[in-house]
């Protein structure tokens, strides 16, 4: 399509003498602005997915793909749904718990939480707890007393493994003089960090027979928490574990029913961030604009006489396309490779910003998350280098257009 004379040309133009540099500089700002704009949408687009695949993961993990529950009232035959359930094709793990609200008391330190009652074993196939143990140990998690807590509640109560924690359940025995509340000290046996400073702050564990006895639901449980094997294709796995179950007033809720808003949030947020940011590409495809157009009335006299002596008007034009081009490609690959490398190395330009501003970028306390996590999905990262190149090609159409369309007649009269 390009001739090596047009080639020459196109590189020629793009090399600056002196007299010409000031439309070199438009044009090295165009490039500068594209790369920019196409680093910035990578580096964006890849923390919001890199925040949304970690957020999904740790609630996830944490609550499972999908909960079966009886409204107002307790699952009694629960072990017989949770063999039901096992035989559902996709499900990979079930765990029956008991849940219920509690105060929290721990010397000077007094909070609002909720227990959760599990067996060992199912705690230890709940990984996103079981593998972020950093004291005690599983195998102590057994007993009347036992009880295993999150970091931060460890933290502000002062606690350690054996320190004692009251808690105080709403759920008592009915007496002439009202409903006594359920009082009981339990003994601290292991310290987790899941990773979500709610639950590590206010979800307290305990054996599941001991839960039962304090929230008085002898033989029942509150609910059954199921994990999948592709959380994204859980829509076909609730349908089958509803229509087996024979019990009509159990609930089966699956993440993107009971999380749909915060999710439908975070897809909105990143689709608006994608399309204010392409702004920036926008911006400097406008520049590269205003950079040929200057171009073509500096080229003018040149451009007559490369007509006079044989060009046609698709040369001329193909000439500019390709020195409007050959910004718009190198400041994508530029932005494409600063992008990636910045993505692949958030981690330790996060640490190197916390060390020099002494500063904690993402603290638990308010945030989700410890650290910038990214994600880079190479069809978005395609998406995005397709866009910024389109726009600079089109940005190149109307220059070269005027360009092709020079009278070299009326463009030489006055020379």
């Amino acid at each position: 399509m390009f001739g090596r004379f047009e080639r020459m040309v196109a590189g020629r133009y793009l090399r600056a003498r002196r007299g010409e540099r000031f439309v070199s500089i438009i044009a090295i700002f165009s490039l500068i602005g594209i790369a920019l704009g196409v680093a910035t949408l990578i580096i964006v687009m890849a923390v919001m997915n890199g925040f949304k695949a970690d957020l999904m993961s740790r609630v996830l993990g944490l609550n499972g793909d999908l909960n079966i529950f009886s409204a107002g009232h307790s699952i009694t035959s629960y072990q017989d749904d949770v063999v039901a359930i096992h035989q559902v094709p996709g499900v990979v793990r079930v765990t029956p718990m008991a849940e219920g609200t509690v105060l929290i008391d721990a010397g000077s330190y007094s909070s609002g939480g909720m227990v959760r009652g599990i067996t060992q074993n199912d705690l230890r196939d709940l990984h996103a707890l079981s593998d972020n143990i950093i004291e005690g140990k599983i195998d102590n998690f057994q007993g009347d007393d036992a009880i295993a807590i999150g970091s931060t509640l460890a933290a502000r109560a002062g606690l350690t493994i054996g320190s004692k924690i009251t808690l105080l359940s709403p759920n008592g025995q009915a007496t002439p003089f009202g409903t006594m509340p359920r009082i009981r000290a339990y003994r601290v046996t292991a310290i987790f960090d899941a990773g979500v400073n709610d639950y590590d702050t206010s979800v307290v564990l305990m054996p599941l027979a001991s839960a039962q006895r304090f929230l008085m639901m002898p033989n029942a449980v509150s609910l059954i928490q199921v994990a999948t094997a592709d959380s994204l294709q859980v829509r076909g796995v609730t349908h089958a574990i509803a229509e087996r179950l024979d019990d009509p007033r159990l609930r089966v809720m699956d993440w993107t029913q009971s999380n749909n808003a915060f999710l439908g949030a975070l897809a909105v947020q990143q689709n608006v961030m994608f399309l204010i940011l392409t702004l920036i590409i926008l911006v400097a495809a406008f520049n590269v604009i205003s950079s040929m157009i200057m171009m073509v009335k500096d080229k003018t006299r040149d451009i007559a006489v490369l007509r006079t002596l044989g060009a046609s008007r698709g040369a001329i034009m193909r000439i500019f396309l390709m020195c409007g081009a050959s910004v718009g490609v190198s400041g994508t690959l530029i932005g494409f490779v600063l992008g990636v490398v910045f993505c692949l190395n958030i981690e330790h330009i996060q640490h190197g910003v916390e060390h020099l501003t002494h500063t904690n970028l993402f603290n638990p306390e308010f945030y989700y998350l410890e650290h910038l996590p990214a994600k880079l999905i190479w069809s978005e990262v395609i998406e995005v280098m397709v866009m910024a190149l389109m726009l600079s090609f089109l940005a190149t159409l109307y220059p070269s257009w005027r360009a092709a369309r020079t009278d070299p007649v009326e463009a030489l009269r006055h020379e």
